[in-house]
């Protein structure tokens, strides 16, 4: 009932994609990129050519069926062993069709396979049952935005199985396959808002896997569509956004592990390395984790990771952390169900260092307000973890993240928490692939 409910609601917003214009033809949907009308003439060609020697011999074929045909007292005529003309005339003409044909087929091929430099490039990502587009500004929607007649390419990869993206008015199709990256170019040159599909069976929520491609006049149209404001945004799902950019081709969120260990297994356990070490996933672990990936591995996982310092800042790992607070709570975060707001988040110092092996980062006040913070009272709170001298409780501290980790919300508990850390002798790798 649900799947019906989200088709006929995907339909009704493509109402007005689905009226046919004046670049449609009769067989086809709107012709929205430079590649569509020689799309057409050449599937139409075929069509033509077919249709005109099916009538033909089928034709013929009856003709002769009811010219000589077994009749009483009717001789059956002699027939010539060849006739050289007619096998040169159904062998070269044929054959010098189907080249045609091969020709126009290859240069179509290639001028949609050969990417002109300075094509922007977009990033797309299939899941079950979801499209996700990526790009280059670092901008991210479930919907296509391009530019009239800017050549793009897009660089497609599965989360999980075998998908197919399907832009009818472009005339454009790829699959996308796990594990490899494929891709394709266009030059949209119509103004519109055009259906997108998934033609490849992958699983029961294939047929709602819909969304739609949006051509503009201008990039400052687009950005109106793409553009990320993070300010207005609660950190948590700012956090989804640069997993989403970054790390979701090896991370997933769903306790499945991947080329890295899966996200919502991370946030407030104890991670084990393959150097026997060990410590606790708290906010100077996560940092550590993303600006020095391979100080230490993960056990089970290879050293793969590259580092995002100088892609990510401060701000972006506070919003991380919000993001992986949530652990079995990521997969099903909306914007609806973000319990977090808008600047709950305080940003790290940028010379915040790693914590030290004798646990001395226990008593960093930037550390301690910058947990505390995130329990959703930044004022207060705030200025109560940063006021905690530095030889506080730890033990009550632990207790305290005990507490809490099991919400969306930590209690200024990264004092004991970071001692626990400290285990490890410093820089960690809990999401290291």
């Amino acid at each position: 009932m649900l799947a019906n409910l989200l088709l006929m609601a995907q339909i009704d917003d493509f109402t007005e994609a689905t009226k046919h214009s004046e670049t449609a033809h009769y067989f086809f949907p709107d012709q929205a990129s430079t590649f569509a009308p020689q799309s057409d003439f050449l599937y139409l060609a075929i069509f033509w050519i077919s249709t005109f020697f099916f009538v033909m011999i089928v034709g013929l074929m009856c003709y002769f069926v009811v010219k000589y045909r077994r009749r009483p007292g009717v001789r059956p005529e002699p027939s010539a062993s060849h006739n050289t003309t007619i096998e040169i005339l159904w062998s070269v003409i044929p054959s010098i069709i189907l080249v045609w044909i091969f020709y126009e087929g290859a240069v179509g091929f290639l001028d949609s396979r050969i990417v002109p430099d300075g094509a922007e490039e977009i990033q797309v990502e299939a899941s079950s049952f979801a499209w996700t587009f990526i790009y280059p500004n670092g901008d991210t929607t479930d919907s296509l935005h391009l530019v009239q007649n800017r050549p793009v390419k897009l660089t497609l990869r599965s989360r999980d199985v075998l998908h197919s993206l399907f832009i009818p008015a472009f005339r454009q199709k790829m699959d996308v396959v796990p594990g490899r990256f494929t891709s394709f170019y266009v030059v949209p040159n119509r103004i519109g808002r055009y259906r997108i599909y998934c033609t490849e069976y992958c699983g029961n929520g294939h047929s709602i896997m819909r969304s739609y491609c949006q051509v503009h006049a201008t990039d400052a149209d687009r950005l109106q569509n793409t553009e990320w404001k993070k300010a207005e945004k609660p950190p948590s799902i700012n956090g989804q956004r640069i997993w989403k950019i970054y790390c979701a081709g090896c991370h997933y969120i769903d306790g499945r592990r991947n080329t890295g260990p899966p996200l919502n297994e991370v946030w407030g356990t104890e991670r084990t390395f393959t150097d026997g070490s060990r410590r606790m996933a708290d906010e100077n672990y996560i940092r550590d984790s993303i600006y020095d990936p391979n100080k230490q591995i993960v056990a089970g996982y290879e050293a793969k990771m590259p580092t995002f310092k100088g892609k990510l800042s401060e701000e972006d790992i506070s919003h991380v952390i919000a993001f992986l607070k949530l652990k079995d709570g990521m997969a099903s975060l909306t914007p609806e169900t973000a319990k977090d707001k808008p600047g709950d988040v305080v940003i790290p110092a940028a010379d915040n260092p790693a914590p030290a092996a004798d646990g001395g980062a226990a008593g960093n006040p930037a550390d301690q307000g910058a947990a505390a913070n995130q329990s959703g009272d930044n004022g207060a709170q705030a200025a109560d973890a940063t006021a905690q001298p530095d030889g506080r409780d730890n033990k009550t501290d632990n207790t305290g993240a005990d507490e809490t980790t099991t919400e969306n919300n930590d209690a200024g508990s990264s004092g004991g928490e970071a001692k626990e850390g400290s285990q490890s002798s410093g820089g960690g790798d809990g999401l290291n692939h």
